[in-house]
């Protein structure tokens, strides 16, 4: 269902953007970040068109919300079976898997942002599902939920991008 409904979501008025392809499933043993599991099998996926703040980045503190965001994935899918679905990359420099991360008939990414949890960050060619991302965004900040609850610290923020994240 919830596969259908992400497919759905890019379709026709999303020229620029070809649809995103389900290629893989996984078991997640591990959350590494509020965007960032680790596989059975050691295999990294990071979230596309989301970014989520820092707790593990060398040389920065722990920012604002990190260990709230990873809490929340935690909770959606530490020890659950995933489908991953990718953009036009499937991997960044750092060798990570590049997806868009489905557990039940839950969309991880978007649920993220749609709590507040996360931003939306969308790197080119990656770019399916921005509009969709911009919209949860919206109504996060909106109601004032989490990252979007403290005046000044997580408003538009933005970082080098998802590829410089290495996690």
């Amino acid at each position: 269902m919830a596969l259908l409904m992400l497919l759905a979501a890019a379709g026709p008025e999303r020229q620029d953007a070809p649809c995103p392809r389900p290629l893989m499933t996984g078991r997640v043993e591990a959350v590494v970040d509020g965007d960032t599991i680790r596989l059975a099998g050691g295999e990294k996926v990071r979230y596309l068109g989301i970014d989520t703040p820092e707790v593990h980045h060398p040389g920065k503190p722990v920012e604002d919300f990190g260990p709230e965001a990873t809490e929340a994935n935690r909770l959606l899918v530490e020890g659950r079976s995933v489908v991953l679905i990718f953009d036009q990359q499937e991997r960044d420099r750092y060798g990570r898997l590049l997806a868009y991360v489905i557990v039940d008939d839950v969309f991880v990414n978007a649920r993220l942002v749609r709590e507040g949890h996360a931003r939306v960050m969308t790197i080119p060619p990656n770019t399916a599902l921005r509009s969709l991302f911009e919209t949860m965004e919206t109504e996060a900040r909106a109601s004032r939920k989490g990252i979007w609850s403290k005046e000044g610290k997580a408003l538009d923020k933005r970082k080098g991008g998802e590829h410089e994240k290495e996690n």
